[in-house]
């Protein structure tokens, strides 16, 4: 049984989707959990997504607006979950953007936001909590890739070279405190029902649903039931991994 009473989490983009789901899952399995949204216009759902934690579970939650591309912002993320929880045990890197358009006509800014919020989001976020994670010699990172980091995607150059980089990032930063007892995966998930999908032609989602074995898209709690299982001692001997979550695509 997954058992998280007591730890404390942060995910990262949790105000809705995967990250919403994820913090929910955590908040079940007893985990007191951070929310994190970006910027004011997510600040409503965020405190939704709070509201309904608080109501169903008896655990602490707290809600913090930051943006992780923003070095200053994600150091203030940290040391205000330090601040209320005294210990960070699970780190979820789930905040992402998607600026989708052919590599012939993207713009500069459209790759750039990408890789900040995706990519550096990531080393930002990392970078303030590992020190504290080292210190207690104990801690969970999952950082949220994608099949297209594995597979490609045409257009989106972009978004699948950032998901590329986080499996990379993955990796190394396994291997650098793995002996300090923390562990460090990827989850990449495949077609899932979330808002940023919603927003993609039809056209497109048909022909990534013909190429899942499951013959359907996935939904955000399958993504969370995966990340649950990584931030558990069911996982402890588990590192540097990239688990996909796809319903058989790019098996």
């Amino acid at each position: 049984m997954i058992d998280l009473n007591g730890k404390s989490a942060i995910i990262t983009g949790s105000s809705r989707g995967i990250g919403a789901a994820t913090a929910f899952k955590l908040a079940e399995f007893g985990s007191n959990v951070v929310i994190n949204h970006s910027s004011e216009n997510s600040r409503e759902q965020a405190e939704k997504v709070a509201g309904s934690i608080k109501k169903k579970f008896d655990v602490e939650v707290l809600v913090i607006q930051a943006d992780v591309s923003d070095k200053e912002a994600a150091e203030k993320l940290i040391a205000e979950s330090l601040q209320k929880f005294e210990r960070i045990d699970i780190l979820v890197n789930n905040a992402g953007i998607n600026r989708d358009g052919l590599l012939m006509r993207m713009k500069l800014e459209d790759w750039q936001q990408v890789i900040d919020v995706n990519l550096t989001g990531i080393f930002n976020i990392c970078n303030a909590a590992i020190r504290p994670m080292m210190k207690a010699r104990a801690g969970r990172i999952i950082n949220m890739s994608s099949i297209v980091g594995i597979s490609g995607n045409a257009g989106q150059t972009n978004y699948s070279a950032s998901k590329a980089g986080i499996i990379g990032f993955t990796k190394s930063l396994a291997q650098e405190v793995a002996s300090r007892g923390i562990t460090v995966n990827a989850v990449a998930p495949g077609l899932i029902s979330t808002e940023m999908t919603d927003e993609m032609p039809e056209k497109a989602l048909n022909k990534m649903k013909e190429n899942i074995p499951l013959n359907r898209s996935g939904e955000p709690e399958e993504i969370a039931n995966t990340v649950a299982f990584l931030a558990s001692d069911l996982a402890s001997y588990i590192t540097g991994e990239v688990i996909k979550v796809t319903g058989g695509m790019g098996m």
